[in-house]
């Protein structure tokens, strides 16, 4: 059972993630016509030493090498690392192809599926007005679906590989720096071999050489580090609804900034930001509500 004070540190932990992760967008706009896949690789190749480091920093290098002994969690952090991989992906995707505005839509839904997990995987118990506020930010999601007028392949995407993922890493008895690490291993070798050997004609793994833009793409490595091990963090010491709900934090600044970045604005997309925080602002009232457990299935 989490103490008050792990308790506070993950919640620091899980909302310095998400504001780090809001203004991620603006990182891959300073890649410009990189391609998807290119930074995508370099993001998983740079994690590698990065995670190295902190793990070394921490002391937890025996913690790293013990993995080996424990074939359960190995094959856990390598289903996590998939998950993160097609999470990056689709991201990486949807920001260089101008359609931050959908990445957004995808984390507002996320807390959601969140919230059904929780509650068939962990059997956690939610406040009447925990679910009115869940009420009230399914109906900004649906707004936001019937703006964007077309299928939201890569929001529901998003969503549920993010929820997977955190599912995953909060059942996993890891430290958050050592199971990144793992993950970054795991998924290096396929990474450094497309960088080496499969990038498309004319394509260059740094480009022309300039060392602004080689200095940006192996800031690839801390920028994808920081959040994930914050993140860990916070879901290990938080409940799944708590950490679903402060996932709001950064599809807000996501969307805020695709507004900045001149991305297609209506009526319809201020409703859904407002209906979505005011289910945040209801579940922050909830703790004085009574609890309940929602019906099994019969």
């Amino acid at each position: 059972m989490p103490t008050s004070t792990e308790t506070r540190n993950g919640l620091f932990a899980a909302i310095g993630a998400y504001f780090l992760w809001g203004f991620l967008p603006l990182y891959f706009k300073f890649l410009g016509e990189t391609a998807p896949t290119v930074i995508l690789a370099h993001r998983i190749v740079w994690s590698v030493p990065t995670a190295l480091v902190l793990i070394a920093a921490a002391g937890k290098w025996g913690e790293l090498t013990g993995l080996w002994r424990s074939p359960r969690v190995m094959l856990t952090l390598l289903a996590s690392s998939l998950a993160i991989a097609a999470n990056w992906t689709i991201y990486i995707w949807a920001v260089t192809n101008g359609r931050v505005l959908e990445g957004s839509l995808g984390y507002f839904i996320n807390p959601l599926i969140t919230f059904v997990f929780a509650a068939v995987l962990f059997g956690e118990r939610f406040r009447i007005l925990q679910v009115v506020a869940l009420a009230i930010a399914t109906a900004g999601v649906l707004n936001q679906t019937l703006v964007v007028g077309q299928f939201p392949w890569i929001s529901l995407s998003l969503a549920l590989s993010f929820a997977i993922y955190g599912v995953i890493r909060k059942t996993t008895p890891v430290d958050s720096r050592v199971g990144f690490g793992m993950e970054a291993i795991w998924l290096a070798p396929v990474a450094a071999a497309y960088l080496l050997f499969f990038l498309p004609s004319g394509t260059h793994a740094f480009g022309d050489g300039d060392p602004g833009y080689v200095a940006l793409l192996l800031l690839a490595g801390p920028f994808t580090a920081a959040p994930l091990i914050l993140f860990a963090m916070g879901a290990r010491r938080l409940k799944l609804s708590t950490i679903g709900v402060l996932q709001y934090i950064g599809p807000s600044l996501q969307f805020v900034l695709a507004l900045m970045l001149g991305e297609h604005f209506t009526a319809g997309h201020a409703v859904t930001f407002g209906l979505i925080w005011l289910g945040v602002m209801v579940f922050t009232l909830a703790g004085r509500q009574p609890k309940f457990v929602a019906p099994a299935a019969d």
